[in-house]
């Protein structure tokens, strides 16, 4: 459950307090709300069960530890002073020969233990999977009349190594996590892809520099985003239909505390249908202590501005209840070509805590935009006109071009509007048992519209020919110029519950998850004016959409699915030889039933599809001693196709068909193990992991254009076996200074040759698509409390765009940096910060992705002797350089 670990540990009283640090050991040290916020530091993570990180302690010392969700880090306590960005109270420590010294919890005191400090701490490695805090103990317990329990808040934005983008981690699979102390220097704006894009293995396509446009893409080890599980909070965030994710809308950068990556696997418990290809567990920052808050605003290239405020309740009475709520406002021009993107965001969270770690939250998060579109190229188009010309949308509105007037702008904006509340409930029902449940309900719509043309009779709905003759605007020789809208409806409720029971050596855990969602899904016309401006941009409405005599929608689509999920686990975790072994086994049952209807005459009415998928896994971890650990597992995943593949879809201007349905498609099965070596120690943080998939069925997303919309869907690409190594290690601060760097090899190859039309491509031993054989990444930051800097690099390999890999995207290396000041308190203004984010500083123009792969470019003779005509892929355009400034303040 989305509870924040809490640094927790006991000091005996008569060894302590009757030092000169009595009057401090009686105070609970708290964070002030403020920029970038750490507030009161929460309960300690006990290890998940089940899913990979179970390491209970010996006998009835991992009771003291707290639950965290699929895996946190938080920071040790350093050695050195703690300053919190932009807001949050500063702590100092010093550790000296295993004792733990508090400093008064004043800002000036730990301003003035700050100037003395050199930048390292001596702390061993946080639980950082969990999220438990490790300290180095006392060279002996001395004797008390009772222990005396204290909060430590840990600052991360000084303490994890390579500037907040790696942290220590037990579980036995591999995990990188990103802290709010290096989200807290990128700019604003960023995503959550961009701000885990210098991870191993994350290949991050995207269109804009600034993280507004939805047009963006990820891929780990070479499995594309939609094979990823996005969880916030303990609820999932993978769109109902496609599985996709759109991290635009998932929260405001400064409200995470960290987002984790699970490049391998989701853990056992994890709420997803999806996630062959991992991971993505992001997770909101504890409510502060006292009430306050934080604003900023900034302003940059593109007419970019954006006003952001979060107000922090404190704890409320006594009561134990508190909670934040937050508001942003961001706006941007198109960084090539026309268009404009503007969004809307709220998050809150409220939370109530009490007896022994006890908590209940209520979280969630609401969005809207209006999103432009970037063109996506074929190779040849941007070997032409590159970043202008063709690649761009066109300015005016002029329906007697080539075109048509199809190409203008206004025709492609994109609302959307999505809520996504959940309430993560945890429970220690004894000493051994914790009884967690999370509730869920999710709301969204969109439309995602496109340039076309109809003419205004000789129409059909479905395959049936219409009578009716239209009169409509923009109408040239009997053809009309209009807006295809192509809208979705979902909605989602569900939750997941599990119990925990620890034993003896053993932690059992077991539970359910059960997910129901409806999603209609439909393709509507509305008229244009004679300036291109459509009635509305929401798109399925009677009143502006184009209609029939009888008064129904022309459609060209419309299908309606519904589908619930049950899903079943166990797990079982023994800890040998004093917790140095720890062994785990878990299996999962997961039960998935598709009901859909396609509503267009002439396709199969009914589209039902069911599934039952078995999940075992297994994973080792030997912790040799506190500085280095290794581990191995091996889990099974799967995908199921999207929606879309299931119904057929129609051209209204001759009745053909444009897309075929198929309910008879398989589900993406994978086998994959991890084997890995970690070592932390007070300086430096680092692993070393290779990995191997099989897959069968392999599920690849394409994107497709329907009627002028373009939508997603899969085919099935039989297997595909995947082999690498990943790398990562960060320097702890060392004179403020934190290094970085990350790498990747990749070798991935199709096991067997595709069927296109009657005959098979010759594709096996050919390359998958989307895998570039080489990534790597170098970060290098600098913070002394008051100044701060944060340069960071990242070279991608070239990637093929086709399963014949006949065409290619090449290699692109891009840098970011950032430079800032942190002021001292002034009034009521806590920390007041100017920031300077520069985006792809170099002015790069590059393709950052493969956005719709296709079987083969070029001609091809098939193993049958038949011609395969090619059709050339499309890619992302990645974004231009950036300039943006921030200022920032808590009070």
């Amino acid at each position: 459950m989305p509870v924040r670990p809490t640094a927790r540990f006991v000091l005996f009283v008569s060894a302590v307090c009757s030092s000169a640090l009595t009057p401090f050991c009686m105070a609970q040290t708290v964070a002030q709300p403020g920029s970038g916020g750490v507030p009161h530091a929460p309960p300690p993570a006990r290890a998940q069960a089940g899913g990979y990180g179970a390491t209970p302690a010996p006998g009835r010392a991992s009771r003291t530890q707290a639950l965290a969700p699929q895996g946190r880090a938080r920071a040790p306590v350093s050695s050195g002073h703690h300053v919190q960005h932009g807001g949050a109270q500063a702590h100092a420590t010093t550790q000296q020969r295993g004792v733990v010294r508090l400093y008064s919890n004043t800002r000036a005191t730990a301003q003035q233990a700050g100037s003395n400090t050199k930048g390292r701490f001596a702390a061993h490695p946080a639980q950082a999977g969990q999220g438990a805090v490790r300290y180095a103990p006392a060279p002996a317990p001395v004797q008390a009349g009772g222990p005396e329990v204290l909060n430590v808040t840990a600052n991360p934005v000084a303490d994890h190594a390579g500037g907040g983008l790696i942290r220590p981690q037990t579980q036995p699979q591999a995990m990188s996590v990103v802290g709010q102390d290096f989200i807290a220097r990128q700019a604003p704006s960023a995503t959550a892809y961009d701000l885990l894009a210098l991870a191993p293995g994350a290949n991050v396509a995207t269109s804009d520099p600034l993280g507004l446009s939805p047009q963006v893409n990820i891929s780990v080890r070479g499995l594309n985003g939609d094979a990823i599980g996005y969880v916030l909070e303990g609820m999932p965030l993978n769109d109902i239909a496609y599985y996709s994710g759109y991290p635009s809308q998932f929260a405001d950068s400064e409200n995470y505390e960290s987002i984790a990556l699970a490049q391998g696997a989701a853990q056992l418990e994890s709420p997803v249908l999806n996630a062959a290809g991992g991971l993505m567990n992001l997770r909101f920052r504890t409510p502060a202590e006292k009430a306050g808050g934080m604003v900023n605003i900034s302003y940059g290239s593109y007419n970019t501005n954006r006003e952001f405020i979060r107000l922090d309740s404190g704890e409320i009475g006594h009561t134990g209840l508190k909670g934040f709520v937050s508001y942003s406002h961001s706006a941007a021009d198109n960084w090539r070509g026309p268009g404009r993107d503007e969004r809307q965001h709220v998050d809150f969270k409220l939370l109530k805590t009490w007896g022994q770690n006890n908590s209940a939250a209520l979280v969630g998060t609401w969005n809207q935009a209006i999103d432009s579109y970037y063109p996506q190229p074929t190779k040849a188009q941007w070997q032409q006109d590159g970043i202008h010309g063709g690649n761009n949308l066109a300015r005016t509105y002029n329906v007697a071009n080539s075109a048509q007037g199809t190409d203008y702008w206004r025709l492609y904006r994109q609302p959307e509007r999505t809520l996504y509340m959940g309430a993560p409930i945890e429970l220690h029902l004894s000493q051994s048992v914790t009884w967690r449940i999370t509730p869920y309900a999710q709301g969204a719509y969109g439309n995602v519209p496109g340039g076309s043309t109809l003419p205004t009779s000789g129409l059909f709905n479905g395959t049936q020919p219409l009578p009716d003759t239209l009169t409509l605007p923009s109408t040239q020789d009997g053809v009309a110029t209009v807006r295809a809208d192509y809208t979705q409806r979902s909605y989602r409720s569900g939750f997941t519950t599990g119990i925990e029971w620890h034993h003896g050596n053993n932690t059992f855990n077991a539970g359910y998850w059960y997910d129901y969602s409806d999603d209609s899904e439909y393709q509507s016309f509305t008229p244009i004016a004679a300036n291109g401006t459509a009635a509305g941009i929401w798109g399925g409405s009677r009143r502006t959409s184009v209609t029939l005599a009888d008064g129904s929608l022309l459609l060209a689509t419309s299908n309606h699915t519904l589908s619930q999920t049950n899903a079943l686990y166990v797990g079982d975790t023994l800890a040998l030889l004093h917790n140095k072994l720890t062994l785990s086994a878990g299996f999962k049952e997961v039960m998935l039933t598709r009901n859909g209807t396609n509503a267009m005459p002439g396709a199969p009415y009914h589209a039902n599809t069911s599934y039952a998928v078995p999940l075992p896994r297994v994973a080792i971890k030997y912790q040799i001693d506190k500085h280095h650990q290794v581990f191995f597992n091996t889990t099974t995943n799967f995908r199921t196709p999207a929606e879309t593949a299931l119904y057929a879809a129609y051209d209204p201007t001759s009745g053909d068909m444009t897309t075929q349905g198929n309910t008879k498609l398989k589900n993406e099965y994978s086998i994959a193990e991890e084997l890995g070596y970690r070592y932390a120690d007070d300086l430096i943080v680092g692993s070393l992991t290779l990995f191997n998939y099989n897959f069968t069925n392999r599920q690849i997303e394409t994107v497709g254009q329907i009627n002028g919309s373009y939508v997603s869907s899969t085919f099935n690409a039989g297997g595909q076996t995947t082999r690498g190594v990943d790398v990562e290690l960060g320097l702890r601060p060392w004179h403020h200074f934190s290094p970085y760097f990350s790498g990747e090899y990749l070798h991935a190859t199709i096991d067997n040759d595709l069927l296109s039309g009657a005959d098979l491509l010759p594709t096996r031993g050919k390359r998958a698509i989307r895998s570039p054989t080489l990534q790597a990444a170098a970060g290098l930051t600098y913070d002394d409390g008051h100044a701060f800097g944060v340069f960071t690099v990242k070279y991608t390999g070239h990637q093929y765009a086709t399963f014949m890999n006949d065409e290619r995207m090449p290699d692109y290396v891009t840098a970011n940096m950032a430079v800032g000041y942190r002021f001292s308190d002034a009034s009521f203004l806590h920390k007041p910060e100017l920031r300077m984010n520069f985006i792809n500083i170099t002015n790069q123009h590059y393709l950052s992705g493969v956005a719709n792969p296709t079987l083969n470019a070029h001609d091809t003779v098939g193993r049958r002797g038949t011609i395969i005509a090619g059709d050339d892929p499309t890619y992302y355009i990645g974004g231009g350089f950036a300039a943006l400034f921030t200022a920032s303040t808590g009070f």
